[in-house]
């Protein structure tokens, strides 16, 4: 199939040997690349049983059809493999400019098997792959690693991904690194590649993306910039990024804060994408071959952080550190930002587990010197967590656990082991189905569904239709993620130019109707991997307390008989049994 290059790449690192393995077009045109072909792998490779942190997990990196093209926004890889946070299927994504890279070497998924029994690090290329030492690497911060290695290969438009102290000391929720700050966060992948002694990977070659009809791709894409040109979506990524968020949902009441304990924070004015960029100069950044620039390159121009520069803070980013632990200095939560991407941290875990342990402090169920807003006192958890160092070493398994070992399991606020986004679900009662049905934990970008509640197209207290509505939602994020495309293009290009985009990348021809179905194919086998891996149906759930704890300032719950109808729709519209098994399996 054009676009992709029929190969697979399997790495030993046991015996630092690898092989190379033909797909034929069937699979391709089954699974279209990207998330499918991670799943398809996934499924074949990995036994849902096994140590996510043993020899029998396996990495796979997997790209899509448009990365390697002249389309804009397809910047991303993915990475599979069982989650050492959840336990069950795990996905991530990271854009940058890594991608194209990976793509160039000549192959469309990348497994790695096995464990190094020393460190190394990888160069991968359409000619070889090499398997260097990385011993003098171990223990280096991540920008520092991404310099060596890109430096140790020496070739002009490498890129390199790399892991942190974090991902070496196999913390659940480590990270994988690339171009300084763009990371695959969520899930703990740097964990499991921390797990396989493999420091980093580097990419370079010449192999190009066969495209079948070029003229059609081109005319499609001068259609996405035109559209692009008056777009308010697109001119507000591209002057505030993600951060323009902060203050459209603190207003409504939306913002998880104090521990999930209000939906709005006393600070927010000061954690705004206007505050970004007037106090902090943030200048608009692109991922590779990208219009919307949705990146925000900051300098801290004040204070004792003064001459930071950091892309970012997200609005994530901000929401956990910001929010939840109510530290109300955009340049206090940049600083906490750069100390988990040198780390190799995932900022949306981490600032939950440190907001979890200063509301057990506030609420008189824990004794540990950390108080809402204490940024250093949050800095020196951070590290704790990175090296397992004291309650560090605890907080490192992931809130399931370490909350769990603490006492404070009726405090945590977690889906299937993985923490929520910035989006309440007693406000966005979509997104309590979102977190809920989430295959890796509580996610908002499995569907995005807090884009239709907030511009109305599923009004967010109506319960009728809402489930379908977010099944359609959910299916087409999933062929976003088989492309792999930014989800931010998500308003730009719907199944019309998904369809135009395969036709004239792939040839392949395919209906609205076509693509649910593979998407639908997609999550039925990633549900029985889930389930296989000992998941149960009950865990599509909830914390207790979004059904029972109002939220401040609207006063709303989750009302218990509008989840239970929610769940039970999305079942129907999935085609699965009244307990979420697939039909057939």
């Amino acid at each position: 199939m054009k676009g992709l290059h029929g190969r697979i790449l399997h790495i030993d690192l046991s015996a630092s040997r690898y092989w190379m393995e033909s797909m034929g077009d069937e699979i391709y045109q089954r699974y279209l690349g990207g998330k499918g072909l991670g799943v398809y792998l996934l499924r074949r490779e990995v036994d849902p049983k096994t140590d996510p942190l043993g020899p029998g997990n396996k990495l796979i990196f997997a790209l899509g059809p448009l990365n390697g093209t002249r389309m804009y926004g397809m910047s991303r890889y993915g990475v599979f493999a069982k989650s050492p946070l959840t336990g069950v299927f795990a996905e991530s994504y990271a854009g940058g400019h890594t991608a194209p890279a990976m793509k160039a070497a000549g192959y469309d998924a990348i497994i790695l098997h096995g464990q190094a029994p020393s460190p190394v690090f990888l160069e991968i290329s359409d000619e070889e792959v090499k398997f260097h030492p990385a011993g003098d690497l171990w223990g280096k911060e991540t920008n520092a690693a991404e310099d060596a290695l890109l430096a140790k290969v020496g070739v002009k438009g490498a890129q390199a991904i790399v892991i942190g102290p974090a991902g070496e000391n196999q913390v659940a929720f480590a990270t994988i690194q690339n171009n300084y700050y763009r990371c695959a966060g969520r899930t703990g992948m740097g964990a499991v590649l921390g797990s396989k002694k493999v420091k980093g990977l580097v990419f370079h070659g010449k192999t190009p993306t066969i495209v079948a009809h070029p003229e059609d791709l081109e005319a499609y894409m001068k259609e996405i910039v035109e559209i692009g040109k008056d777009n308010v979506g697109v001119k507000n990524y591209k002057r505030y990024g993600t951060v323009q968020n902060v203050g459209p949902i603190n207003k409504v009441g939306a913002f998880p804060a104090r521990y999930h304990r209000s939906g709005t924070s006393p600070h927010w004015e000061r954690l705004t994408g206007e505050y970004l960029v007037d106090e902090m100069d943030a200048k608009p950044r692109a991922c590779h071959r990208c219009f919307m620039a949705c990146g925000k390159f900051s300098t801290v121009k004040k204070g004792r952080h003064k001459g930071l520069q950091i892309e970012g803070p997200e609005y994530e980013t901000i929401y956990a550190f910001g929010g939840l632990c109510e530290i109300g200095e955009l340049e206090e939560v940049a600083y906490l930002n750069d100390i988990c991407n040198r780390l190799g941290l995932d900022t949306m875990t981490s600032g939950n587990l440190v907001a979890l342990i200063m509301d057990g402090v506030d609420q008189g169920r824990l004794d540990y010197p950390l108080q809402y807003g204490d940024a250093d006192g949050a800095a020196r958890l951070l590290q704790d967590i990175a090296y397992k160092r004291d309650l560090g070493e605890v907080l490192a398994k992931g809130i399931k656990t370490a909350a769990a070992e603490l006492g404070l399991a009726d405090l945590a606020i977690h889906v299937k082991g993985m923490e929520p986004a910035a989006y309440d679900p007693r406000y966005l009662k979509g997104m309590a189905l979102a977190y809920a049905t989430s295959p890796r934990g509580a996610c908002h970008l499995r569907a995005t569904f807090y884009r239709p509640e907030l511009v109305g197209l599923s009004p967010r207290n109506q319960i009728e239709g809402k489930a379908e509505l977010f099944v359609e939602w959910e299916d087409r994020m999933v062929i976003q993620d088989c492309l792999i495309m930014c989800r931010f293009f998500r308003d730009l290009i719907e199944w019309d130019g998904m369809a135009t985009l395969l036709k004239a990348v792939a040839d392949l021809e395919l209906s609205k109707e076509d693509m649910r179905r593979r998407a639908a194919a997609i999550m039925d086998e990633i549900r029985l991997f889930n389930l296989a891996a000992g998941m149960v149906p009950e865990d599509d759930s909830l914390p207790e307390r979004y059904f029972t704890e109002p939220l401040p300032p609207t006063g709303e719950v989750v009302p218990r008989e509008d989840f239970d109808r929610m769940i039970r729709e999305y079942y129907q519209y999935r085609g699965w049994t009244p307990q979420g098994i697939p039909v057939g399996s």
